[in-house]
């Protein structure tokens, strides 16, 4: 008999993941807890609701990072696993994705089959000694410590039980580097690719350059330890895009002339004013107050200050044929004019 609790020299010895580990299969050893998560072999699974995954990581008393990815596709519905399945909604999906007990980040899905990057570190003294690390995606309407105000605000935006059918495709742990970038700028797709911003999920994980925000908001999360945007403040560049023609009124998907929409949508964008950032909000505090905003032209910078302990929500006024976009983000100590902010 083993010296510890009711276990037998029979019973298997569980190997933990050592770090750097890059786990792809739920059928591996190191996935201990699983809670409504269907392990997968080519994934680690697929959350049939919010769910859990716990891992056993021989972390040895040093700090992890944890990085995630996950992504939707034609089984991403509601009741995927029972055969008894919901027609998908066109809303996009907003996730929280906690460790520990422990909001970490928030993701944005929205379109087919997207892609969204999550990246968190965990310290050495939130990692236990028996090294299960557990990972938890939720839907922003479940659990607590989220604000009243964003669910009231996000309630007729996003897609109920959004957790549904969404695939878990892998998890990293690894030692935390001493830096990741010397960069003071990233446009709106590595923003993204790097979970800096979620604003939907990316379907091609190789784009660069404008970021469309269709669902007219958008998260910041607080960004890893050393890297873009982990300190001071963030100013983000936004735009405008026209709608393309198979999404504006059925009156103008009528018309056979790609010129004559051409001229629509320049007319449509010299008309639009610079996009207008209704609100901002943190996931965990609720309205910030009245964002730092200089409109000019058809652009405006957004500054905010890098959000550490919760993810901030940024909301758009819509206007009608006109999607925001974002262009780029920069960083800096402190940008003029810009109040100071509690994000703790």
């Amino acid at each position: 008999m083993n010296s510890v609790g009711s276990g037998t020299d029979l019973d298997p010895v569980i190997l933990p993941a050592i770090p750097p580990a890059h786990l792809r299969s739920g059928q591996i050893a190191a996935l201990q807890v699983t809670d409504r998560l269907q392990r997968g072999s080519q994934i680690i699974g697929r959350f049939e609701t919010s769910g859990l995954a716990g891992f056993k990581v021989a972390a040895q008393g040093r700090p992890l990072r944890v990085r995630m990815s996950l992504s939707l596709d034609e089984h991403s519905v509601s009741g995927w696993h029972t055969g008894v399945t919901e027609a998908a909604s066109s809303l996009p999906r907003l996730v929280q994705i906690r460790s520990q007990g422990r909001l970490r980040q928030c993701v944005l899905l929205r379109g087919r089959r997207p892609h969204a990057q999550v990246a968190f570190d965990l310290s050495a003294d939130e990692i236990p000694d028996d090294g299960l690390i557990c990972v938890e995606a939720l839907d922003i309407m479940e659990g607590d410590g989220i604000s009243p105000e964003v669910r009231e605000l996000v309630g007729d935006r996003i897609m109920p039980d959004g957790v549904a059918g969404l695939r878990f495709d892998k998890i990293v742990f690894e030692e935390p580097p001493a830096a990741d970038f010397d960069t003071d700028r990233l446009d709106g797709c590595r923003c993204e690719l790097y979970s800096l911003i979620s604003a939907g999920g990316l379907a091609n994980l190789s784009r660069q350059g404008t970021r469309q925000l269709r669902s007219n908001l958008f998260l910041v999360n607080p960004a890893l330890r050393h890297t873009f945007g982990s300190s001071g403040y963030l100013t983000f560049r936004l735009g405008t895009k026209a709608e393309p023609a198979a999404v504006i009124p059925a009156t103008w998907r009528r018309i056979n002339s790609e010129l004559r929409w051409l001229r629509h949508a320049t007319r449509k964008l010299v008309r639009a004013a610079a996009p207008h950032v209704e609100q901002v909000l943190s996931i965990r505090d609720g309205d910030l107050g009245v964002p730092e905003q200089r409109p000019q032209g058809n652009v405006t910078e957004l500054e905010v200050p890098s959000p550490t302990r919760s993810p901030l929500l940024v909301l758009f006024t819509p206007v009608p044929g006109v999607v925001p976009t974002l262009e780029y983000g920069t960083v800096s100590d402190r940008p003029s004019g810009t109040r100071p902010s509690e994000l703790g």
